[in-house]
């Protein structure tokens, strides 16, 4: 439960702007965004009922060469990490960083339409 509620407080902050509450692409920002905004409650349906969490979790973080649907999408893993990198250090930093992506992708994955 507990990292449930995380990953979908960490989805308020940080994408329900233009992916919408309900992740269907409907956000406040998405209509001035250059590129389409997934509906994020599909994943599943456009990858043959599958949940493809580590390329979900790669998208998210941003820093390995995958990036999010045309490149409007921040790259999480910096912004977090530096959020954090100051007060805890480098790799401390690091943790919680594939902490809070992980919570995110594992919310995505329970909001998945069938």
């Amino acid at each position: 439960m507990a990292q449930s509620e995380a990953g979908m407080l960490e989805y308020q902050r940080a994408c329900a702007s233009c992916h919408g509450i309900a992740a269907q692409g409907n956000g406040p920002l998405a209509e001035f965004m250059t590129v389409p905004v997934p509906d994020l409650t599909q994943i599943s349906l456009n990858n043959d009922g599958e949940f493809p969490m580590l390329q979900v979790i790669q998208i998210i973080d941003g820093r390995t060469g995958v990036r999010g649907h045309g490149y409007p999408m921040p790259v999480w893993g910096d912004r977090f990490s530096t959020e954090l990198a100051p007060e805890i250090g480098e790799y401390g930093a690091e943790l919680i960083v594939r902490g809070r992506i992980l919570a995110l992708a594992t919310h995505l994955e329970s909001i998945q339409e069938e």
